[in-house]
Parts: C-alpha cells; sequence; structure tokens
C-alpha cells in the first residue's frame, strides 16, 4: 500500500513537471538573446531536479517500481531540448549587431566626425577604414556616433552592423550575425570558406544598397578577422574599424586626437557637475596635465565631483609639483595598460623599447637617431638602424608612440621612397599619458633595468642616495634636471650602466663627476633643451670609459681649446692668466720695470726671472673604443676648423661622423682626412659650409658621403675620385655647385646618386660613363635632363624625378 501511494506521488510530481518544462520550452522558443542568462538558470533548475528525481527513482527501483523509467526517459529527452535552445541563445547573444547609443557627453567629435565620413563614403576607393588611437580617446564613441548619424542612416538604411570583437569572436560568428538579422534560422557555419560564401551571396543579392559594418575594439591577436573580411571586398560593402593597432596592410588609417583645451573644459566641467564660471582657474590647472586625454579628464572630473575646494586646490597643487596622474587613477592605468598586458611574449623587445622612451622629457620630440644608438647596444636584435626604424613602426602601429617624419622623397605616384639609412630627419612623439606610462612601468620592474630621475634637481629618493639600502643596477639611467646635476649616486651601481641620457636646460653643463666610474658605459646622449648651445665640459671624464662607443650632443658649444675639455684646467689658466697681467699706473700705462742694482758680491741685482715654460697643451680624451659620434644643432665651429690637436690620435676607431644643422661650420680641418677607419660622414643642414677638406680621398673606407642642403657648397674636391668605396653620394639641395669633379667616374663602387636641386649644376663630366655599378639616380625634373646622353652607356641606370614634402608636426 506505502508503495502504491509512492508510486502514485512520484508519477503526479512527473506529470507537473513533464507540463512544466513544456511550457518552458514554448516560452524559450520565442525568447529573444537578452533572456539566455534567465534561461539557463531555469535549466541549471531542472537539471538538479533531475538529479534528485533520479535518486528517487533509484529508491524506488529497490521496492520494484520500474515503470517510471518510460517518464524518466521523455523528462531527460525535454531537457535535452532546452539545452539545444540554450545554445542557439547563447550564439544569439555573442554575435548581437544591433548599434549601441552613444554616451550623452561626448564631446569634441563633430569635427572628426565630418572627416570620417568624407573618408570612408566620399572615397569610393576605400573599402575598409582603420578608426584608431590610444585606449580611451573616444574611438567607439565616435563609431557610434557615426552609425547614428542621419546622414549614414540614411545611406546605409537597415544595413547598418555594429559588433563588439572579443576575444571569442570568430569570423564565422560575425557573418552568423549579419545572417541573423536577415533571417530567423540562424545557420552554424561549418568552416569559414562557407561563411565567406555567404557573405558574398548575401552582398550581391542586396545589389546597390550599401552595407556598413563597424568592428569594434579589434585587437592585434584578431587580426586574421580583417584579413577575411578583406577577402570579401565589394562595392557596396563598407566596413569601419577601431583598434589600438592601425593595420595599414588592411585599410586606410584616420587617427583620432586628443581634445584641444576648449572641449577639453567642456567634458571636464561636465564630468565634475560643474556650472559655468566656477572655479576657471583651478579647473584650468586641473586639466592641463591631461593634455587632452578624453579618459584622463572625465576620471579626474568624476573623482572632484561635489567636493570642497579644498580638493580641488590639493589636487592643483599635484600636478604642479610633478605628480603621475596615473599614479592616483587607476582607471587610467588600467586602460592604457591594457595595451602592453596584450603584447606576448615575442613581443617582449617593443615592450622594452616603449619603456625606454621615458628616458626623455615630457612635451620633447624624440630624435629616432637617439633612440638607433640607444637599442643598438642595448638589444641584440636591433643593431643595425634599420630594425631600430622598424621598431618605432611597430610602437607607432599599436598607438604607444606616434613617428613624424619632417621631410620625405616622394616620386610621381606619392610612393615614398627608401630612405637610405638617414634618419635624422625622423623623431618621435607620445602622448604625456603614454610617457608616464613608460615611467610608471619602469619603477614597478624589479630588476631595474632602467632608472629615470625627473626634473626635480638634486631632491632624490634616500634609496638612491644612501649607501645602506640595496645598491640597484641599471643598464639605462637617464637625469633630467635644470643645472647640473651633482648629487652623489651612492645607491647605485655605476659600473653597470651602459646608457646614460643628459636632459637639461641650462647655459652651460659640465658632465657629473660619478661619469668616469661607469666603465661600462656604451652609449652617452647629451641633450640641452634650450634655444642656444650650451657649454659643455668636463670632457676629461670621457677618458676613463673604456667601452664607450656612440655620442649624441645636442645643442652643446663644443670648445676648440684642449684645455677647457677639464674644467679645472680652464678655470687655472683662467686664474693665471690674470695674475699675470701687469698693473696699470695712474696713467693708464704699464709701469716700467725697476732698474738693475749692483750687489756686493758684483752682481745685478732685481733682474727679471726667467719665464716659466710654456704648461702643455692639455690633449682632448683618448676615446679609443668609439664608433660614432652625432652633433645636432651644436656649435662646433671652431673645433673642427682649426684643430689642435690630432684627431687621429683621439679617435682612432670612428667609423660614423654626424653633423646636422650645425651653424657655424664653414669648413672641415684637413686633420679630419686622418680618420682612416671612417665609413660614414653626414654633414647636413649646413649652410655655412663652402669648403670640403682637398685630401678627403684619403678616408678610404668611407661608404657614404652625405652632404644634403649644404647651400654654400661650392664645389667637390678632386679627389673625390679616389673614395673607391663609395657606395652612396647625397648633393641633394646642394644650390651652389656648379660643376663635378672631372674624374668624378673614378669612383668605382658608387652605387646611388642623390642630386635633386643642384639647379647650377648644367653638365655632367664624360667620366660618369665609368661608373658601371650605379644603379639609381634621384634628382628633380631640370637634372633629369643632364643623364639623358648617358643612359645608353648606363645600362642598369634609373633616373628617379623626385619631390619632396614637408611637416612641422613635430615642432
Amino acid at each position: 500500500m506505502w508503495g502504491s501511494y509512492k508510486k502514485y506521488k512520484y508519477s503526479c510530481q512527473l506529470l507537473e513537471l513533464q507540463s512544466s518544462l513544456q511550457t518552458l520550452q514554448f516560452i524559450l522558443q520565442g525568447q529573444q538573446a537578452r533572456d539566455v542568462k534567465e534561461t539557463l538558470v531555469v535549466a541549471k533548475t531542472v537539471e538538479t531536479a533531475l538529479q534528485r528525481v533520479d535518486e528517487n527513482v533509484a529508491v524506488l527501483k529497490e521496492e520494484g517500481i520500474t515503470a517510471l523509467k518510460e517518464s524518466l526517459d521523455e523528462v531527460r529527452n525535454i531537457g535535452a531540448m532546452v539545452q539545444r535552445i540554450d545554445k542557439k541563445c547563447e550564439v544569439r547573444d555573442q554575435i548581437d549587431c544591433e548599434v549601441p547609443e552613444p554616451p550623452l557627453d561626448t564631446v569634441g567629435l563633430c569635427a572628426p566626425l565630418t572627416e570620417l565620413k568624407i573618408k570612408l563614403l566620399k572615397n569610393n576607393n576605400v573599402s575598409m577604414l582603420v578608426l584608431t588611437a590610444p585606449g580611451g580617446c573616444g574611438k567607439t564613441t565616435l563609431a557610434t556616433k557615426f552609425c547614428q548619424d542621419e546622414e549614414v542612416k540614411d545611406i546605409f538604411k537597415d544595413n547598418i552592423f555594429f559588433v563588439t570583437v572579443t576575444k571569442k569572436s570568430t569570423f564565422n560568428l560575425i557573418v552568423q550575425g549579419l545572417h541573423q538579422r536577415k533571417s530567423i534560422d540562424v545557420p552554424m557555419f561549418q568552416d569559414e570558406v562557407t561563411a565567406v560564401k555567404w557573405l558574398r551571396k548575401f552582398l550581391m543579392e542586396e545589389g546597390q544598397n550599401l552595407v556598413l559594418l563597424v568592428l569594434d575594439d579589434v585587437w592585434s591577436e584578431s587580426k586574421y578577422i580583417l584579413e577575411k573580411f578583406d577577402e570579401v571586398k565589394m562595392p557596396n560593402f563598407k566596413i569601419l574599424v577601431t583598434s589600438r593597432s592601425q593595420f595599414p596592410e588592411y585599410g586606410s588609417i584616420y587617427h583620432l586626437k586628443s581634445l584641444n583645451d576648449t572641449d577639453s573644459m567642456t567634458l571636464f566641467r561636465h564630468s565634475a557637475s560643474l556650472g559655468d564660471g566656477q572655479r576657471n582657474s583651478l579647473a584650468r590647472e586641473i586639466i592641463a596635465p591631461c593634455k587632452g586625454y578624453p579618459l584622463a579628464i572625465k576620471v579626474v572630473g568624476k573623482s572632484l565631483r561635489r567636493k570642497p575646494i579644498v580638493f580641488w586646490r590639493k589636487r592643483a597643487w599635484e600636478w604642479s609639483r610633478g605628480d603621475s596622474i596615473i599614479d592616483s587613477e587607476t582607471e587610467v592605468l588600467r586602460c592604457l595598460k591594457s595595451s602592453l598586458d596584450a603584447l606576448d611574449e615575442k613581443e617582449v623587445v617593443i615592450k622594452e623599447c616603449f619603456l625606454d622612451l621615458g628616458s626623455f622629457p615630457q612635451d620633447q620630440r624624440i630624435p629616432a637617431a637617439a633612440l638607433i644608438d640607444m637599442w643598438a647596444e642595448l638589444y641584440k636584435e636591433l643593431d643595425k638602424d634599420f630594425l631600430a626604424i622598424a621598431k618605432i613602426y611597430e610602437l607607432t602601429t599599436r598607438s604607444l608612440a606616434d613617428l613624424v617624419v619632417t621631410r620625405k622623397e616622394t616620386v610621381e605616384d606619392d610612393e615614398t621612397l627608401e630612405d637610405d639609412d638617414y634618419y635624422s630627419e625622423h623623431f618621435v612623439t607620445q602622448h604625456d599619458m603614454l610617457r608616464q606610462l613608460a615611467v610608471y612601468q619602469a619603477k614597478l620592474d624589479p630588476s631595474k633595468k632602467r632608472l629615470i630621475i625627473g626634473n626635480r634637481g638634486d631632491n632624490l629618493p634616500k634609496c638612491l642616495t644612501e649607501q645602506k639600502h640595496q645598491p640597484i643596477k641599471p643598464r639605462l639611467l637617464s637625469i633630467s634636471s635644470d643645472e647640473t646635476f651633482s648629487t652623489n649616486l651612492h645607491n647605485i651601481q655605476l659600473a653597470d650602466v651602459e646608457v646614460l641620457v643628459l636632459n637639461f636646460n641650462t647655459k652651460s653643463y659640465a658632465l657629473p663627476e660619478f661619469v668616469e666610474k661607469m666603465v661600462n658605459l656604451k652609449v652617452l646622449i647629451v641633450t640641452n633643451h634650450g634655444f642656444i648651445p650650451a657649454e659643455l665640459s668636463n670632457f676629461h671624464l670621457l677618458d676613463s670609459l673604456p667601452n664607450l662607443k656612440r655620442i649624441r650632443l645636442e645643442r652643446v658649444s663644443i670648445p676648440s681649446n684642449p684645455n677647457a675639455f677639464n674644467t679645472e684646467d680652464a678655470v687655472a689658466e683662467a686664474v693665471e692668466a690674470e695674475a699675470a697681467e701687469p698693473a696699470l699706473n695712474m696713467a693708464g700705462q704699464e709701469p716700467l720695470p725697476p732698474a738693475p742694482q749692483v750687489t756686493e758680491a758684483g752682481g745685478l741685482g732685481n733682474l727679471p726671472e726667467p719665464m716659466p715654460e710654456a704648461a702643455p697643451v692639455a690633449e682632448p680624451p683618448e676615446l679609443k673604443s668609439l664608433k660614432k659620434i652625432s652633433l645636432f644643432m651644436c656649435s662646433i665651429g671652431e673645433a673642427f676648423s682649426n684643430c689642435s690637436f690630432q684627431i687621429s690620435n683621439a679617435l682612432p676607431n670612428l667609423e660614423e661622423l654626424n653633423i646636422d644643422y650645425c651653424k657655424d661650420l664653414v669648413k672641415l680641418s684637413d686633420e679630419l682626412c686622418n680618420l682612416v677607419s671612417l665609413k660614414k660622414l653626414s654633414i647636413t643642414n649646413c649652410h655655412k659650409l663652402s669648403a670640403l677638406p682637398q685630401e678627403i680621398g684619403k678616408l678610404e673606407k668611407v661608404e657614404v658621403l652625405r652632404l644634403r642642403s649644404c647651400t654654400e657648397l661650392v664645389k667637390l674636391p678632386c679627389s673625390v675620385k679616389d673614395l673607391k668605396r663609395l657606395d652612396f653620394l647625397d648633393i641633394s639641395d646642394c644650390f651652389g655647385i656648379v660643376e663635378l669633379p672631372k674624374d668624378f667616374g673614378g669612383m668605382s663602387s658608387l652605387r646611388k646618386i642623390n642630386m635633386r636641386q643642384c639647379s647650377r649644376l648644367k653638365e655632367l663630366p664624360l667620366s660618369i660613363l665609368f661608373l658601371q655599378k650605379l644603379d639609381e639616380v634621384r634628382c628633380d625634373e631640370d637634372t633629369a635632363g643632364l643623364w639623358g646622353p648617358f643612359l645608353s652607356g648606363l645600362c642598369n641606370v634609373v633616373v628617379r624625378a623626385v619631390k619632396e614634402e614637408f611637416t612641422l608636426d613635430c615642432l
């Protein structure tokens, strides 16, 4: 009797459960993707109930009740059906293609929106446009505004699809999302080939109807999705991509810029709930360090919303003393840091190079040539100039930096020509938020591979100046100061420093005394960020650096007197000269020496003492390991024109000498021709240089001779014929050259010549025909005609008429 009752009881429960599940099945079939979470919860509840029923069935089976098996099987079939519905709802949730509503506080996007429409809608040659910027700049906001724009909606009608690309997104799922908008039945594509076929079919069926697909927040790891969509190019198909990466191989690029001052203030007022005219002065001080970065402005504004004015003043004071926004606002840090976190193990060098950019002061352009010198010694895989430039391009494509080339050479189809390893006109710029990220990450590095000392004078943490702390061993040391840095760095293992970057803004600067302890120093970069060259002293300290390979000096004055290489010698010399100067009498004339007197011994007294021997002339430091010197905007005229010492003894192994924008350089000393190890000689933008050494042909190892924009240079010495290893000669923009040497063809290894804008050159010497290895000549339309008569004898030569493009973006 009890068994029959239990059987009846559980049968009723199962029938009720079956009815409930049937009702649930009906509801789920009509439910949309937004109800997936609720469905999953119900499904889990059903599974729990089934487990409990199974347990009860086991008990009943022991009592001989086996008739419930069929009912349980039916229930399980219903559960399987529920799971299939769940999967379908899950797919719908992942491939939602609806356009989200843009946030209400959109500021400064009117001009970018107009430019975006022109670039994507008005240009038939652009099928994919990549909207790129660092994280937190408003890329997604701009993309949503673009989709909600009335003009855009009028063009694309109901064919606007917006897909946020996640790590789980695939090409197949995205195409399924497009299918879902056009059909109730969502197909499960077996492979990408099938998905591509359906997409092509869909676009062809649309015919004249335009289709817009927005792929939002695409990371480099999802690059293959762009590759697949790039295969399906159709006239009626436009794709807008938002990403921190540029993906130049797949489409045109639009860089979203930072906000201007007016828009920054508007966004800040909205975020801080600040009325017009309130706290204007404080607001400007607070948003200034944000440099138009929208996320930072919004986060800082919200943090001060409805706070007493003392908190505003505290924040402005923190900014004024150099505190970092990233140190105090974790949301900004998290957003920017995600770009670094996305780099995989194979991209470690990219991250290291990014952190190195923090070695230079904010708001200053970074010469690519300086980075080349640093990275060549820090990273084995970047020991070639072009490899370092390639790494800069990688940083640029990931929106971690910007590369500005102030002058480019292009041909008629606007193709940019290769740069011949000339990178003096390449500069790296970086938003202050990104630089703060680099400095912040460098501080967190437990190995302390780089130490960046900011512009706070000698007020340093005790961990750097007191010996009781654990010493650190940086490979890169960067010091920025307003005056000569004199603090003793007791807690730094100076012998391990390989790259030293010194930034300052003073009229004179002495190399710190601790430099002589850097016995493993390989690269020295000294930059004066003032407007006029600063007097640089203490050169003698370099004499104790046996591994120094590269020196780069910017806006400094190099003394011509060897004694000035040593500050102490220069001061002593000045004191002795002043003491030796005879006093003047009242009339302003030198007094007569006293008359000699006869002594008791019959000799003469008061005779002038014999003149002391002249002090030996101090020699400059001998830098036997030095391979490269770069001088940019330096005052060097006297030092290179009237050498009072033998350069060849001081620099016996120098292989590369770069002199750029040194306006006081008029001529070069003949002593320069004794640098027999020299392979590259580059003298560019030195407009007063009128002559080269007559014996320049003694530089037998020179492979590159670059004289670009030396506008006063009249001619090349005849001895250039002896440069038998010369591979490349650049005399572009040398307006003063009237003729080339008669034996110009003696440079038998010459492969490339750039003679653009040599406007006074009217003919070429016949010896040009001996340049049988010559394969490229760059010139302008006027000088191109000079080569016509010689082309039949120079079978491999390609003459290219080029033009120049200039930009002042880095200024």
